[in-house]
């Protein structure tokens, strides 16, 4: 019972890997839409940094290295970058060597809140691209493949985005939001859903009970790959830094690495 003990609470430690998180997660996506030219393609996924929290320089520079290793096709960043203004240069700059082929594309969270044009600025200085209630276009030859963001994923009464209804029906549709409530709130019609916020309760007793999940949803879409009643895919994580109180139990923090393709 011990050694058990011992290895949940090893497992919860970020500052324990070479990563600088907990873990790296790996999700295989394969979906009948998904153009031939993207077949085997790689995003990178990360939310809640929260930076510097218990997410301190050391193990910032250990997620980016570990993020050029995995050689991303795409990036996609959830929000809740920092902790304080004052370090969202050092956050982006940091970032943005991870190089990916494609780009990398963010939303905000609900802590930008509070330094929103600060935030924007951070991000055009370090060519990342902010989806606002936008949808941008992937190419690859062959095939195309579009991406969504949600400029506040907590407004559901503002305009939904829609994406599948803005390009052909049979294109296959990624969709970025800060929070998996607004999957299932807005009945999005994308194929795949990029989400965090909830750190995956952060705190769990042994995945047996967790006191704080941050979504209207109980376990539903706490963490790990979900379906909502409209059928999207969703992918929340457990985010990277720490919110409120800076301990994580039995809830890693992570890297995540969608591989798509071809059905």
């Amino acid at each position: 019972m011990l050694f058990v003990v011992t290895a949940l609470l090893l497992s919860s430690c970020a500052s324990l890997s070479p990563n600088g998180v907990g873990r790296v997660k790996h999700y295989d996506f394969t979906d009948e839409a998904l153009p031939e030219g993207f077949n085997g393609y790689k995003i990178a996924f990360i939310s809640d940094i929260h930076y510097p929290s218990l997410f301190n320089r050391t193990r910032l520079e250990k997620l980016t290295g570990r993020l050029r290793k995995e050689s991303p096709d795409l990036m996609l960043l959830g929000g809740d970058y920092v902790t304080s203004e004052v370090y969202l240069n050092e956050l982006f700059d940091s970032l943005s060597a991870v190089n990916p082929k494609d780009g990398i594309y963010a939303v905000l969270g609900n802590h930008e809140r509070r330094y929103k044009d600060a935030a924007l600025q951070a991000m055009h200085g370090f060519d990342v691209i902010l989806l606002a209630d936008t949808v941008v276009e992937i190419e690859r030859i062959p095939g195309v493949i579009y991406l969504a963001g949600v400029y506040d994923s907590f407004v559901y009464d503002s305009l939904v985005v829609q994406p599948a209804e803005l390009v052909d029906n049979d294109a296959f549709v990624m969709l970025l939001c800060h929070t998996p409530d607004y999957a299932e709130r807005s009945s999005t019609t994308a194929d795949l859903v990029f989400s965090g916020h909830t750190h995956g309760g952060q705190v769990s007793l042994f995945g047996l009970y967790t006191p704080v999940k941050n979504t209207q949803y109980g376990k539903r879409f706490l963490r790990g790959m979900n379906r909502t009643t409209s059928g999207a895919s969703v992918i929340t994580t457990t985010g990277v830094g720490t919110s409120r109180r800076k301990v994580r139990f039995c809830v890693p923090s992570e890297i995540v690495i969608v591989t798509l393709m071809q059905k």
